[in-house]
């Protein structure tokens, strides 16, 4: 028999790729790491790892072995569900990974629905995007994600996760009340709105991003490159240089939580103007209890702000 916390230690080398980020994760020292994973070859009787410059990567022998520790893993984390499901009280802790805006306009109330119906479930909560989120979801740092999609551009969830959406959020065109105003004035229709904003300084998330790169090319297909003067993640700054006629964004209603627009927002073409908002777990986890009853009350927290799917 193969010793299971070293073979959960060859997996996390799969999946974070250096014996340093084992280590920092599962705070150990990289010596420590090392010794346990060569313990395993003595083991196995293979060699597992072989040097590429200074790190390391799996043998073909051990990446067998890695697709039998997730299937093993798998059934442990069934077995906990099954045990948690007869079970009167839900209890134990529940790791969830948010983007900004749903952090801010779904996770509270979702928390304020968990603690009145599930008290005793502990609930951790994580602000990180979702290209990070969801391969941390796959090394079991998180055991649900909050996660967005913008339409025109999908991308393939990682292998070994589940997903389930959530609602769609709408995105609009956000621009400050002057420019607005004085575009209402020269008798612009809405669906010119984009174009009348061409030669001004626009406010967008950072290249390599899908925000970023679905909202290029809203601006291409209107006919213009946007002057982009400003690149942060904190759609709450987004909105700020608006209101303060320093720039134009688009806007997800998410950013509002309910509220009243505080910018002119106008309206994008058909297919274009919203984004999905999805959960995810690790394939087999979402029959859990804790995950049920979070999926749940994530649904209830999004009716009144976007609908539920």
């Amino acid at each position: 028999m193969f010793d299971l916390h070293r073979l959960r230690l060859l997996r996390e080398l799969k999946h974070r790729g250096t014996l340093a980020a084992v280590a920092a994760a599962l705070s150990y020292s990289p010596s420590t790491i090392s010794q346990q994973l060569s313990l395993l070859e003595s083991e196995v009787g293979v060699p597992l790892l072989e040097p590429v410059g200074r790190r390391v990567r799996l043998t073909e022998q051990a990446e067998i072995l890695v697709e039998h520790t997730e299937a093993v893993l798998r059934r442990l984390e069934q077995a906990e569900a099954d045990i948690a499901t007869s079970l009167t009280e839900l209890t134990g802790t529940l790791r969830i990974a948010s983007f900004q805006t749903a952090a801010l306009a779904l996770v509270p109330a979702a928390l304020t629905g968990l603690r009145g119906t599930h008290p005793r479930l502990r609930v951790h909560v994580t602000q990180t995007e979702p290209e990070k989120a969801l391969p941390a979801l796959l090394a079991r740092d998180f055991d649900l994600v909050v996660a967005e999609e913008y339409p025109g551009h999908p991308d393939p969830l990682p292998a070994g996760t589940e997903r389930e959406d959530l609602c769609e959020d709408t995105l609009r065109l956000a621009r400050p009340r002057a420019f607005a105003t004085r575009d209402t004035a020269h008798g612009v229709r809405p669906g010119e709105a984009l174009r009348s904003v061409a030669e001004h300084p626009w406010v967008m998330e950072p290249e390599g991003t899908p925000a970023r790169h679905w909202a290029m090319t809203q601006c291409r297909d209107a006919g213009f490159e946007p002057d982009v003067r400003f690149e942060s993640t904190d759609l709450l700054l987004h909105q700020r240089l608006v209101e303060q006629g320093h720039a134009v964004a688009f806007l997800p209603d998410l950013v509002r939580s309910g509220h009243a627009p505080t910018v002119p927002l106008t309206p994008l073409p058909h297919g274009r103007g919203s984004r999905k908002i999805f959960t995810a777990v690790r394939g087999g986890r979402g029959g859990h209890p804790a995950i049920v009853a979070c999926r749940q009350a994530l649904r209830e927290a999004a009716e009144p702000i976007g609908g539920a799917v």
